[in-house]
C-alpha cells in the first residue's frame, strides 16, 4: 500500500478590536482563545521529530497580537512577544497566509483583492519572517477568478474544500481527493490541495487516533500512488480547542497520542509538511474549482447563504460595493489634481472600506452587521469632505 500523509492545518482570526473586547467583557473566553494561539508551540517543540502541520493568521488578528495594550493585558496568560517570536524560530509549523482582514473574496469587489492578499502576505513576512507560499482563503471561500491575483503575490498553491474540486480528466476519487492538482483562468496557474471535508468535520469537534486511522484507511484503500489526507479547520473555536484541561482537547486528546503513535511506527499515516509532500509528489493533473465555500452552521458551503443569505446581509454587501465606486471616483479625482501625493482622508476611507469587509460582519448576521455599516459610514464621511 502506498505511503499517506497527513497535512493538519488550523486557522486563526480575530475580526477588528474582538481581542480587546473580549477582555473587557468576556475574560474567562479571552484567556481561551489566548492560550489557542500558544498551545500549537508547545506540541510542535515536544514533537519536532515527527510533528508537521500548518497554522494560518489572519493580517487584523496578527494586528491585535501587536498591539502594546492587547500584549500588557494578556502578559498574565501569554508572552505574546516570545509567542510571535517562537512561531519564527519553529520550522515544524508551516505557516499560510490569507486576506488582512478576512474577506469572502468572492463576495467583494475585485478591486480590493490585490490589497487584502498583499497586506496579509506582508504582515506575516513581518511578524513571523517567512514568505508564506500558500493562501487559505477565508472561510474557504474561492473562485478562479482568483487565481491570476494569487499568482501575482507570489502564492504556490491554495486549499480547497475538495467538494469544489472537479477533475478535467478521468481520475478516481482517491486521486482527486488525496493528490495536489493544476488550476488554470486567466493564463496563472496555482497548485490546488483539496481538503477533506468529513475527516476536517471530525478535527473540528472531537476525534482519536485510532479512529483517525481506520477512516484514512479506509478512505484510501484504492490508491496506487502516495496520498496527501488534508484535514483544516479553525485552531480556536468550540470548547475541544478551547479545553483549559489539554488532556480533554485536541492536543491532549488527539494530536499528542497520534505523535507517540507514530514516533513509536504504530501508525500507518505519516505527518509532513506541504512543501515536503509536493517536492517528492509534483501536482499532476488539471483540475476545474467551483465556486463555493466551507461547510459551516447549517449551511453546505455550496453557495455564499451564511455570509448572503438575508436580504440585511446583500444590502450590506451592495453598501461595500457602492462604497468602492466611490472610493475609486474619488481617488481618480484626486490623482488627476494631484499626481503622486497620498490624502491622509482617502487612506483611512481606505482603511475603513477593508476593514468592512471582515466576514465576521456577515457571518454573524444582523447582530454584526452594524459594525460594517459604521465603517461603511466613517468611509463615505471621509469621502464626501474631500469632494467637498
Amino acid at each position: 500500500m502506498p505511503t499517506v500523509y497527513h497535512l493538519l492545518g488550523l486557522h486563526m482570526h480575530q475580526p477588528p478590536g474582538n481581542l480587546q473586547f473580549l477582555l473587557d467583557n468576556n475574560e474567562w473566553e479571552a484567556r481561551q482563545i489566548i492560550l489557542c494561539y500558544d498551545r500549537p508551540l508547545k506540541y510542535a517543540r515536544r514533537y519536532a521529530d515527527v510533528g508537521h502541520f500548518c497554522v494560518g493568521f489572519s493580517g487584523i488578528l496578527l494586528e491585535q497580537l501587536q498591539d502594546p495594550e492587547i500584549v500588557k493585558r494578556y502578559a498574565g496568560v501569554v508572552d505574546i512577544p516570545k509567542m510571535l517570536e517562537t512561531y519564527r524560530q519553529t520550522p515544524n509549523i508551516e505557516i499560510v497566509g490569507m486576506g488582512y482582514y478576512h474577506p469572502i473574496f468572492p463576495l467583494i469587489p475585485t478591486d480590493d483583492w490585490d490589497e487584502q492578499i498583499e497586506r496579509g502576505k506582508k504582515k506575516i513576512l513581518e511578524v513571523f519572517g517567512r514568505e508564506p507560499k500558500t493562501f487559505w482563503p477565508p472561510e474557504m471561500a474561492f473562485s478562479k477568478e482568483m487565481i491570476p491575483a494569487l499568482a501575482r503575490h507570489g502564492y504556490e498553491r491554495v486549499i480547497i474544500d475538495s467538494v469544489h474540486v472537479k477533475p478535467k480528466e478521468a481520475m478516481n476519487r482517491e486521486r482527486v481527493m488525496y493528490r495536489a492538482h493544476i488550476a488554470e483562468y486567466g493564463g496563472a496557474k496555482i497548485t490546488v490541495v483539496p481538503r477533506d471535508r468529513d475527516l476536517s468535520n471530525a478535527q473540528e469537534s472531537g476525534l482519536d487516533p485510532a479512529w483517525f486511522e481506520g477512516e484514512v484507511r479506509n478512505k484510501t484503500a484504492g490508491a496506487s500512488q502516495p496520498c496527501l489526507v488534508t484535514t483544516w479547520t479553525d485552531g480556536e473555536n468550540g470548547g475541544w480547542f478551547r479545553q483549559i484541561d489539554e488532556a480533554a482537547g485536541f492536543w491532549g486528546h488527539f494530536f499528542a497520542p497520534y505523535m507517540e503513535r507514530v514516533r513509536s511506527n504504530q501508525m500507518a499515516i505519516r505527518p509532513i509538511a506541504l512543501s515536503q509532500f509536493l517536492a517528492e509528489n509534483p501536482p499532476e493533473g488539471l483540475v476545474d474549482v467551483q465556486t463555493g465555500a466551507w461547510n459551516v452552521g447549517s449551511t453546505s458551503g455550496y453557495d455564499f447563504s451564511q455570509w448572503a443569505g438575508s436580504d440585511s446581509q446583500r444590502k450590506a454587501l451592495q453598501a461595500i460595493w457602492q462604497l468602492c465606486r466611490s472610493y475609486q471616483e474619488c481617488a481618480r479625482s484626486l490623482s488627476a489634481d494631484r499626481p503622486g501625493i497620498a490624502h491622509p482622508a482617502l487612506r483611512r476611507a481606505r482603511e475603513c472600506l477593508l476593514r468592512a469587509e471582515t466576514s465576521c460582519y456577515l457571518f454573524w448576521g444582523d447582530a454584526w452587521i452594524p459594525k460594517l455599516y459604521e465603517e461603511t459610514r466613517i468611509a463615505q464621511q471621509l469621502l464626501d469632505e474631500i469632494k467637498r
